[in-house]
């Protein structure tokens, strides 16, 4: 609880605090007269502040609103530490009860220890360190506390036009950058954090998000060594660039530095007017490329899962070699659900979402959504048009393009969004847009705040449906979390309902999958990246299961990392609902995986045929031919 508090730390209605003198410590006998004298030493200051920590021990961490952008801020600031550093001498107390002293307190620490032991610190080092090279002005002859400040009057961040508009830092994208004070939560390797999954593989500072958010502070300050214009910097690029964007920092993270959003902003600045590597516009903009594909799926399967012709179309998009693509359903669940007849016609409207991954690819998975919601006595409303939420598009940076399309949904759901409709989503990453980013982009807009909280997952909406019941089943489940659900949506709902229908939960790996959407599917580094990161925990646990434990995950970018890397197949939530409610009951270990997967898309139609779509390229090239030959000759008639 102590160390969760640090995400409490910020001074509400003030400038982020500093924690220069976060953990002086008294001994608990005196800790009552001490805090008394120190809160009226604040007062005089005119500081605000605020305190937590583990009081029971006399150690006091807090934040303070220091103001070291100005000279007689610097100067006030060093008048109060040189107060404050008498007032826990007083007291018999330590200037440094849990942390290092570094640089911010060491100034005084001969006011703490005497000279005789200060004495004794400066020749035990230089018997060591007999040139001073070694951490130098830290605890022996110490640099001054108010030099080398990392804000001072002479730091001048670079204005930058953003295109979030970063509201809980006062859009202001430096400030953003100077929420990690060091910390160092993001290189956590024992596991229980989804953050750093590079890091987790790499062991690398650069790859941690403290590392990054230091990088991004640097490429916004006057005078850096990154030059004149940081936000193009390819050093910064590359360490961003194996960034997963998995969210978790943003909810791991104390103070909940959120790199997924700095990197799409940096990445926006990066390739301004420039040409974007070929990946980017294959991934980016694969929601439309799905629904081009829809028009003849089983011409681009013949493409994309022909082996040899396949080679072709993933050197195209820079798709690494040993990763299978997923193919397009013969029919999305659009096409379907446009002439299935209206359910529960008087019963509460329910938005279902048709995201681009189950619409395209897993259509079964929205069924089965679809058959769980109308048990519930809903009656399901699916948008109509095409509305893709623009996931893919903060990868590469297209922020204008990925604000336009968040438009024309907010513009297209605007009756149901102010009658309160509910809005299932399926895809954690989907749902995370319309919770998170749409609130980035739109943070002031009434439209945009109500279906922000209008927007639920599956298990959400179930957990506060009245009435509703979940179905019972036996059986063992492993559960992959989504990164985004986690640290967005939240996860209590999810484990909670799959617990309900009396399965013995199992979560092996509480952390990021590695596939992250297009970023394990990139040849190269990321590939591998993604792998090594599956490998640590997921994917053991998966292999080492029976065959009568369910495999569940929501996200589509966790189930194609173990189709891809095992022989099991995982099941989305409202799969295994689906699959309860048809055999309630029933043991769910006596339920092969096949057949389970199988009941969740029997209705659609018939699965694509590589005959069909050879047929269909071989007629668009005759066509095509025919079209070519006849412009020939309408061109030789005219010149005649």
């Amino acid at each position: 609880m102590r160390e969760a508090g640090v995400a409490a730390s910020r001074i509400p209605h003030a400038e982020s605090g500093w924690p220069c003198w976060e953990d002086t410590a008294v001994h608990p006998s005196k800790e009552g007269p001490y805090l008394r004298d120190l809160e009226a030493m604040l007062g005089r200051y005119g500081y605000a502040w605020t305190g937590f920590g583990h009081f029971g021990q006399g150690c006091f961490h807090i934040r303070i609103n220091f103001d070291f952008r100005t000279r007689q801020g610097v100067s006030q600031y060093r008048a109060f530490a040189e107060e404050i550093s008498d007032l826990v001498v007083k007291y018999g107390g330590s200037l440094s009860g849990e942390h290092g002293d570094g640089q911010a307190r060491a100034e005084f620490l001969p006011k703490m220890f005497g000279p005789k032991v200060t004495d004794a610190f400066r020749e035990f080092k230089r018997i060591w360190d007999p040139r001073g090279k070694m951490n130098p002005g830290k605890l022996v002859d110490p640099y001054p506390v108010d030099s080398n400040l990392r804000v001072g009057p002479d730091y001048h961040p670079r204005p930058v036009q953003l295109h979030f508009r970063l509201a809980e830092d006062h859009g202001d994208f430096a400030l953003a950058t100077q929420r990690c004070f060091g910390v160092g939560r993001c290189r956590e390797l024992a596991g229980g954090a989804t953050m750093c999954p590079s890091f987790q593989v790499l062991r690398e500072e650069k790859h941690t998000t403290r590392g990054r958010a230091h990088l991004l502070f640097e490429a916004l300050r006057e005078g850096s060594p990154l030059g004149a214009d940081g936000l193009k910097s390819d050093y910064v690029r590359e360490s961003l660039d194996l960034c997963l964007a998995c969210k978790g920092c943003r909810g791991d993270c104390p103070e909940s530095v959120d790199i997924a959003t700095y990197k799409a902003e940096f990445l926006s600045h990066y390739f301004a007017g420039r040409l974007r590597p070929r990946q980017a516009y294959a991934f980016a903009l694969i929601e439309w490329w799905a629904k081009l594909a829809s028009i003849a799926p089983d011409a681009v399967n013949l493409i994309t899962q022909t082996p040899v012709v396949d080679r072709l179309a993933k050197k195209a998009a820079r798709v690494a070699a040993d990763r299978q693509l997923p193919a397009f359903a013969a029919r999305t669940f659009t096409s379907w659900w446009k002439q299935r007849s209206v359910r529960n016609a008087i019963g509460d409207a329910v938005i279902l979402w048709p995201d681009t991954y189950n619409n395209h690819f897993y259509p079964g998975v929205l069924q089965a959504a679809a058959e769980v919601l109308e048990d519930a006595g809903c009656r399901i409303v699916v948008p109509d048009g095409f509305l893709p939420t623009g996931r893919p598009l903060y990868d590469w940076g297209m922020l204008d393009l990925a604000r336009w399309q968040l438009l024309r949904i907010r513009h297209a759901l605007r009756e149901p969004i102010r009658a309160g409709t509910p809005i299932v989503v399926l895809e954690p990453s989907d749902a995370s847009v319309f919770r998170h980013e749409l609130g980035q982009f739109f943070p002031d807009d009434d439209d945009a705040r109500a279906l922000a909280a209008q927007t639920f997952t599956l298990a959400e909406f179930l957990s506060k449906r009245s009435g509703w019941t979940a179905p019972r089943a036996a059986g063992k489940a492993i559960v992959h979390i989504h990164c985004h659900h986690r640290a967005v949506l939240g996860e209590e709902s999810y484990l909670d309902l799959l617990k309900k229908m009396g399965l013995d939960v199992e979560v092996p790996d509480p952390g990021c999958c590695g596939m992250a959407g297009p970023f394990g599917f990139e040849e190269g580094q990321k590939h591998d990246i993604s792998v090594a990161r599956a490998e640590q925990q997921l994917l053991p646990a998966v292999r080492g299961a029976d065959r009568q434990t369910l495999i569940v995950a929501d996200g589509f970018s966790c189930r194609e990392q173990i189709r891809d890397l095992t022989d099991r197949h995982a099941l989305h939530m409202a799969e295994v609902i689906r699959l309860a409610q048809r055999r309630r009951g029933a043991d769910m270990t006596q339920w092969p995986e096949r057949e389970s997967h199988a009941l969740t898309a029997e209705d659609l139609a018939r699965p694509t045929s590589p005959l069909r779509g050879a047929a269909l390229i071989a007629g668009a090239l005759a066509l095509g031919g025919a079209a070519v030959f006849g412009l020939r000759a309408a061109a030789g008639a005219r010149r005649h």
